[in-house]
């Protein structure tokens, strides 16, 4: 009885921790809320090395090739990306948007401790595309290159229903940069999972 207190009080407080406070929130048809919530206030910046972060909203250069401003902001205004929660608003300017996190989602996890954080690891340094490999359970391929500066990233990502045969077993595919030494490794992650 007592642990299940405890566990409750962590729930809580973690859904608090989570849950950002929110301009404007949205219910998605799918049952999913998103929060719009002021760009400043990301998760991201809970980092103690954030912390007075001053977020750069415009580059303070760009790079040096076939740039033209005018054709990037026509190709903004024209291709814009939708959402299944877009039929019910968008968010605000100077918000991002945040699925809210559920108590459902935290019971789900390993560790109400854990949740949503990733075990470290490393992977191999190639130039080339990696057969399969398997390692702590995770079958993979990936693509490297290793290069001094980019100045951006693409990916098309096919989105599927594949079959899984165990609990706990998903399909994952994503776009990964990584930067910075071992130790204080950076990253930016988009994908489907």
């Amino acid at each position: 009885m007592v642990q299940a207190t405890m566990q409750q009080t962590e729930v809580r407080r973690q859904l608090k921790q989570l849950n950002k406070p929110a301009v404007k929130s949205i219910k998605s048809p799918d049952g999913d809320i998103i929060d719009c919530v002021h760009i400043s206030h990301q998760p991201a910046f809970d980092h103690p090395l954030l912390k007075n972060h001053t977020i750069q909203m415009r580059p303070s250069f760009h790079p040096f090739g076939p740039y033209d401003a005018n054709k990037v902001a026509s190709k903004k205004e024209t291709s814009s990306i939708t959402q299944l929660w877009h039929q019910n608003g968008r968010c605000p300017k100077d918000t991002i948007p945040i699925r809210r996190t559920k108590k459902d989602d935290l019971m789900r996890a390993s560790s109400v401790e854990r949740y949503g954080k990733k075990r470290h690891s490393t992977i191999p340094n190639s130039s080339f595309v990696d057969p399969v490999q398997i390692r702590n359970g995770h079958e993979y391929a990936i693509v490297s290159a290793k290069r001094d500066e980019y100045y951006g990233a693409k990916a098309t990502i096919n989105v599927w229903n594949p079959k899984v045969q165990q609990p706990y077993e998903f399909s994952l595919s994503q776009l990964w940069i990584i930067g910075g030494p071992e130790e204080l490794l950076n990253t930016v992650e988009a994908g489907w999972q």
